[in-house]
């Protein structure tokens, strides 16, 4: 292991300290659900992306619409809204909450054979809503998968991770 003062693990906090940073932890260390009744109500947003890898006539089957199953992209789209709605259900310690808005956006991208998603989840409440969009990437990309897995099952889903999120204390934060 380095000793030179640029090392990325020194800035890392101990196992200790993370511990007590971890919210869904109480003092003996036992999982439970955050406690937001005192948190003020407040607009939140949260942006999220990741994308699926394919072949080429992977990608053109989803552009033509000749799927067997139908519109990919559409079906999709439906799917990463409704596992944003459905996020409370799938991650035992999430609040579920009143979605004012969810926007699941493709970039069909021809020279990778990549189709880019990106979720938009909004709220007026007490907790934020990154979950919600992360929860959307994922299964919109899923639904690519199984739609298309009949002609190709070497695709890969990548890069998924939160953009930016908005509201509450902490105000912005972008990656």
């Amino acid at each position: 292991m380095s000793t030179d003062s640029s090392d990325h693990s020194k800035n890392q906090p101990t196992e200790q300290q993370a511990a007590s940073q971890l919210t869904h932890f109480d003092q003996q260390g036992q999982a439970h659900m955050v406690d937001v009744g005192g948190k003020q109500a407040t607009h939140r947003v949260a942006v999220a992306t990741g994308e699926i890898r394919m072949r080429p006539e992977t990608l053109a089957i989803i552009q033509s619409g000749t799927a067997k199953k139908g519109d990919v992209l559409g079906i999709a789209r439906i799917a990463g809204i409704m596992a944003a709605k459905k996020t409370s259900d799938l991650i035992p310690l999430c609040h579920p909450l009143a979605l004012t808005r969810v926007a699941v956006d493709f970039d069909v991208r021809e020279s990778d054979s990549t189709v880019q998603c990106t979720a938009t989840v909004e709220t007026v409440g007490q907790t934020g809503v990154e979950m919600e969009a992360l929860t959307a990437v994922q299964i919109a990309l899923l639904t690519i998968y199984d739609m298309c897995k009949a002609v190709d099952r070497e695709m890969t889903i990548e890069k998924i991770r939160l953009l930016e999120k908005k509201g509450g204390k902490s105000k912005k934060w972008t990656a």
